[in-house]
């Protein structure tokens, strides 16, 4: 190869270099993205936790042992959530994953170290867990999330949800969990669900009320609204540091 042909590969080589690396600046700024830090789903494995028995061991967590021991617990597997463990009290344990957030509000909605566990009551687990379920089976079958969202929305249309049961409930009182990246386990929290209605018949998000509104379904489009109320205690009785959080 003759000098002038030695230059042009040279450029050639030194031209893809630097795409090269210019795509791994852009990838690397879009993934650190703060106002989007997780902008499409992660591979299915990363939501998964491998080992079953840890997966039941946290999701019993949501709730104190004389609720959790005795209830039925759901793990996530390849093909959506199924029953680890039959239970005889009617409650449902389940570890949520970030999934099941507000489709327009949070920002990691596809966030994959995002686990909750949670415990329903019965009229919760007949009536709320099915959203969650739902949620998880377009999920699984490759769904974006404004595919999830237009799913949800036409099946709240075709009624295909069942109506929400009164006296609904959940326990999220794990400290082992991780809802989020800036509130980590968050506090300690108990869930009423109630047929869509304005928050203030609560006094919902009002100043300094205990009561606030989970931005998550609110008619978003499920026709579900979500109270929290924080509670001092942790699953496992001990104190929770109410003070390092604010409503």
């Amino acid at each position: 190869m003759n000098q002038i042909g030695q230059k042009i590969v040279a450029m050639i080589a030194l031209g893809s270099f630097a795409l090269v690396i210019g795509l791994g600046k852009l990838r690397q700024a879009q993934a650190q993205d703060p106002q989007n830090p997780y902008p499409s789903m992660a591979p299915f494995d990363q939501y998964l936790i491998p080992d079953r028995d840890a997966e039941i061991a946290l999701a019993r967590t949501a709730a104190p042992p004389s609720i959790s021991r005795d209830a039925t617990v759901m793990v996530l597997g390849r093909h959506g959530y199924e029953t680890a463990v039959e239970g005889k009290n009617g409650f449902v344990c389940v570890v949520e994953r970030a999934w099941n957030g507000s489709f327009e509000k949070d920002r990691e909605f596809w966030n994959p170290k995002n686990q909750g566990p949670d415990c329903l009551n019965p009229p919760a687990a007949r009536t709320v867990l099915p959203i969650l379920l739902m949620r998880t089976k377009l999920v699984v079958a490759g769904k974006s999330k404004e595919e999830i969202h237009e799913s949800l929305k036409a099946a709240v249309e075709k009624k295909e949800l069942p109506a929400l049961e009164p006296g609904g409930m959940a326990y999220m009182l794990s400290k082992q969990g991780h809802l989020n990246d800036r509130a980590g386990h968050w506090l300690p929290h108990l869930m009423f669900y109630v047929p869509l209605k304005d928050a203030m018949t609560w006094g919902a998000d009002a100043t300094d009320s205990p009561v606030m509104v989970n931005p998550h379904y609110n008619g978003a489009p499920e026709p579900v609204t979500e109270f929290m109320v924080s509670v001092s205690r942790w699953s496992d009785g001990t104190p929770a540091d109410t003070d390092s959080y604010a409503h």
